[in-house]
C-alpha cells in the first residue's frame, strides 16, 4: 500500500482560468499572472484541493500508441522539467480542457492549476502539480456589523468540501505515465468520463487494491447478470453467493481463483461459465488481473457497500439475508400464493 503524507505540504504556486463549454460556445478565459492569495485564506485553499482525495487508487497517463502523445502528460512533464513554464503551460491545459467540454451536460467553471512541495508519497519527498476544477457555486449568507446594527446580505461562492474535479500529480515514475490521485465526484456521469477519460487519458495502476476491487466486481456482475441466463437459479441463491464471495475476500489474506471457484460455484459448468465470462470482461475493459493476489481489505470494505443483499417481495416486505441459506425456504401454495418460509433461534 502507498502511503502518502500532505502534513507538510506548501503551495508553491497557483494560477486560475475561466474554461466554459465550447459545444454551447461559452469562452475560456486564461490569466497570465499567478493568482493572488492572502495567507489565511491559503490553508482553506489546501483543505478545498485536498479533503476530497483518496488515497487508494491511483493511476497513470496514457495513451494507445505513445505515452509522450499524451497532451496533459507532455505539458506536465514540461512544468516539473521547467518550473518557469508555469504560467504558459497552464493556459494549455486550460485549452485542452476546453476542447474536450463538448457535451451540453458539461458545466463551465473556474480551473485551478497548483504547484506544491514537500509532499511525502512511500517517504519520499516528492513535488506535484494539481489541475482543478470548480463548477458548483453556492449561496452564503454574510451578516456584518456596522453602527450598533447588523448588515446581512448573500454572495455565491464554492464550499471547501465541494470539489467537483480534480487530479494531483505526483513527480515520480515519470517514464511510466506518473502517479495519479483522481477527485471524482460524479463516478459514473458523463463529465467525469470526460475528465478522466477524454481530457486527462489515464488507466488504473495495477495493485493490490485494484485487483481486489475489480475482482469483486466482476463477482458481482457474473452472479447478478449473467448467471441467470444458464442456471435455474433463485434471489435467495444469488444472494448466498454474492454473501459467500464476500465472506471469502474477508476471510482470506491472499486470494487465489481457483480456490475461489471451488469454494463460491461449486459446481463445474458454473466454474466454466464463470471463467468465460472473466476473461470477456477483462478483454473488453482493457485490464489484466491476476490469478494470485494480496487481498485489500479496503477495497473489499469499499466494493461489498454496493453488493445487495436485500430480497424485495412485491411492496409489503424486504428481507436482509447476511447468511446460511438453508435457513430460508421457498415455497407455494395450493392456490398459488408464493411463500417464504424463515427458522431462527433468537428474537431481537
Amino acid at each position: 500500500m502507498i502511503t502518502l503524507d500532505f502534513t507538510q505540504i506548501e503551495l508553491k504556486q497557483l494560477i486560475t482560468h475561466h474554461v466554459g463549454n465550447k459545444l454551447r460556445d461559452e469562452k475560456f478565459i486564461l490569466s497570465s499572472e499567478v493568482s493572488i492569495i492572502e495567507d489565511a485564506t491559503k490553508n482553506l485553499l489546501l483543505k478545498y484541493f485536498l479533503l476530497p482525495i483518496k488515497s487508494e487508487e491511483y493511476f497513470a497517463f496514457s495513451h494507445p500508441i505513445k505515452i509522450d502523445l499524451n497532451e496533459i502528460y507532455r505539458t506536465v512533464q514540461d512544468i516539473f522539467l521547467t518550473p518557469k513554464l508555469f504560467i504558459d503551460s497552464s493556459q494549455s491545459i486550460a485549452k485542452l480542457l476546453y476542447e474536450q467540454s463538448m457535451h451540453p451536460k458539461i458545466k463551465e467553471g473556474e480551473l485551478n492549476i497548483t504547484y506544491f512541495s514537500n509532499i511525502f508519497l512511500d517517504d519520499e519527498k516528492v513535488e506535484a502539480i494539481g489541475i482543478f476544477k470548480s463548477e458548483t457555486n453556492v449561496p452564503f449568507i454574510k451578516m456584518t456589523n456596522k453602527n450598533s446594527k447588523f448588515s446581512i446580505n448573500h454572495d455565491y461562492g464554492f464550499e471547501i468540501k465541494g470539489m467537483d474535479k480534480g487530479c494531483i500529480i505526483f513527480n515520480v515514475d515519470q517514464k511510466n505515465g506518473y502517479k495519479v490521485l483522481i477527485v471524482d465526484n460524479v463516478n459514473k456521469s458523463v463529465q467525469a468520463q470526460y475528465w478522466k477519460d477524454d481530457f486527462l487519458k489515464v488507466k488504473p495502476i495495477s495493485n493490490d487494491y485494484i485487483q481486489t476491487h475489480q475482482f469483486l466486481g466482476i463477482a458481482k456482475d457474473f452472479i447478478t447478470k449473467e448467471i441467470s441466463g444458464d442456471f435455474e437459479i433463485s434471489k435467495t441463491g444469488k444472494i448466498d453467493l454474492l454473501n459467500r464471495s464476500v465472506e471469502y475476500f474477508k476471510s482470506h489474506d491472499n486470494f487465489d481463483k481457483t480456490e475461489f471457484e471451488k469454494e463460491i460455484f461449486q459446481n463445474l459448468e458454473i466454474i466454466e461459465l464463470f471463467k468465460s465470462y472473466d476473461l470477456r470482461y477483462q478483454e473488453k475493459n482493457d485490464i489484466e488481473l491476476m490469478d494470485s493476489f494480496k487481498i485489500s481489505q479496503q477495497a473489499v470494505k469499499k466494493q461489498t457497500r454496493i453488493f445487495r443483499k436485500v430480497l424485495k417481495l412485491d411492496k409489503n416486505f424486504h428481507i436482509y439475508i447476511h447468511g446460511n441459506r438453508e435457513l430460508i425456504e421457498q415455497g407455494v401454495e395450493n392456490d398459488g400464493r408464493k411463500f417464504y418460509k424463515i427458522y431462527f433461534q433468537k428474537e431481537s
